[in-house]
């Protein structure tokens, strides 16, 4: 009986491991040789498995590059849904913001290398650009659910995102200035004041 209900429990285990294996191995090719030269067999190759694999957990080389971003994505719209009911959706954004830097502490320098790669390849801004409109929605979800209204919650996830950006984008130019949660923390405050003034009591 516990052997059937640990089963499935490994097999995910494997099937996540496998595709970090695979989003690893992209990111190391990438950076080494250029995103450009980057080839779906090479990755395969590099990571130990068959193509047929790849195809299993990535449509191409850029969604595996990428993998990275959505989980990191996803994990902020995990915390989101975590904060304390109470909280205003602003409030919760940017709280979970906070949590989500302290989680990761000091920033991997593997990170850094890829999103800068990034900036560069205008075939993988096209692909974050998707990744980024998809997780967005489920961001929206989540701040929806404390506002009951999908419009203002849209608009509230794509100012959020945006000031995401500009932190990490500002942090790349100089990251000896300023420790990227702190621009973040900034830039989240300072794109919220006008949603914290709607919200405000009269």
């Amino acid at each position: 009986m516990s052997t059937a209900t640990s089963e499935p429990g490994l097999r995910e285990r494997k099937k996540a491991a496998t595709r970090q294996a695979l989003h690893e191995a992209a990111v190391r090719l990438a950076i080494a040789h250029g995103a450009d030269r980057l080839t779906v067999e090479a990755v395969a190759d590099e990571a130990g498995v068959s193509r047929r694999t790849f195809s299993n957990y990535f449509a191409n080389k850029e969604e595996a590059l990428l993998y990275g971003d959505h989980r990191r994505i996803a994990t902020l719209v995990d915390l989101v849904r975590g904060r304390p009911a109470q909280e205003s959706a602003w409030t919760a954004l940017a709280g979970a913001s906070d949590e989500y830097y302290e989680q990761i502490g000091v920033v991997d320098p593997q990170w850094v290398a890829q999103t800068r790669l990034l900036r560069t390849e205008p075939a993988l801004l096209v692909q974050q650009v998707s990744t980024f409109a998809a997780l967005e929605q489920e961001l929206a979800g989540a701040v929806a659910d404390r506002l009951g209204d999908p419009v203002t919650a849209r608009l509230m996830a794509a100012t959020f995102m945006t000031a995401m950006r500009v932190a990490l984008h500002f942090w790349l130019e100089s990251p000896d200035e300023t420790p990227l949660r702190d621009l973040a923390r900034r830039t989240v405050a300072e794109l919220g004041k006008g949603f914290e003034r709607e919200n405000a009591a009269p």
